[in-house]
């Protein structure tokens, strides 16, 4: 008798981190949901691209969203081992330009960033405790350095972190909870960070840019580790030693 593949929902992978992200673990051996929100084309293209795939478009910061999310991922599959809370908005803002940070930028970060994988954590608690299985957040090393696309961004990401090791706390031993937290990963979105490039290039470590894929397979290799639970990983090139 065959054992059903594993089920694992990837938040925010239309494009950029998350879809590596969802194309890693397929390539591993998932069953793999995917979930973006106002880029319906590409998520259900790359869903139609990973054979067994599913796409569900869901705000994850709509807890009514997260809920429905998580029980068509069930619906679809059968069941749900793991959660990549990888959604997360950024908007490129310098810290010292306060004035540029309005109420509705803060209220959209905080409840896509951090408030999005509670939601998701909530929703899907039972079916991860069920299966024993575990989440891993996507946070970003402006978590804990005086760095990042804004402070608002920041802040969020932050908050992401702690609440790694809250709910592997509360969680365990049944689910497990961890977090990989990015440096400067070349996306769409920050292909044109101008001068960071240079600096990421000029003075980390691994004296690259960093890409999806090395995001990917961070995640990979994390889920695979069976007696780690709240713990951080840098994916950085060593960005954060500096």
């Amino acid at each position: 008798m065959s054992v059903p593949p594993r089920v694992a929902l990837v938040t925010g992978s239309s494009s950029g981190i998350g879809a590596a992200i969802a194309r890693a673990l397929h390539a591993d051996g998932w069953r793999v949901a995917l979930n973006g929100h106002r880029d319906a084309d590409a998520g259900a293209a790359l869903a139609a691209a990973l054979p067994g795939a599913t796409y569900v478009d869901a705000d994850v910061s709509a807890p009514d969203d997260a809920r429905r999310l998580v029980r068509e991922t069930v619906d679809a599959h059968g069941r749900l081992d793991a959660v990549v809370n990888n959604a997360g908005i950024a908007r490129r803002i310098p810290h010292d330009d306060l004035d540029a940070v309005d109420d509705a930028f803060w209220d959209l970060v905080m409840a896509v960033n951090l408030k999005g994988p509670w939601n998701v954590a909530r929703a899907a608690r039972p079916h991860l405790a069920a299966a024993r299985g575990q989440i891993v957040m996507t946070g970003s090393i402006a978590g804990f350095t005086a760095a990042g696309s804004s402070i608002p961004y920041s802040v969020s990401k932050a908050g992401v972190l702690h609440l790694t090791r809250l709910l592997a706390r509360a969680l365990g031993p049944e689910i497990r909870v961890n977090a990989i937290a990015p440096g400067y990963i070349e996306t769409p979105l920050t292909r044109e960070w101008q001068p960071l490039r240079e600096h990421v290039v000029a003075h980390a470590p691994a004296r690259r840019l960093g890409v999806p894929e090395d995001v990917a397979g961070a995640v990979v290799g994390l889920m695979g580790m069976e007696y780690v639970t709240g713990a951080v990983l840098p994916v950085d090139g060593g960005l954060s030693l500096l």
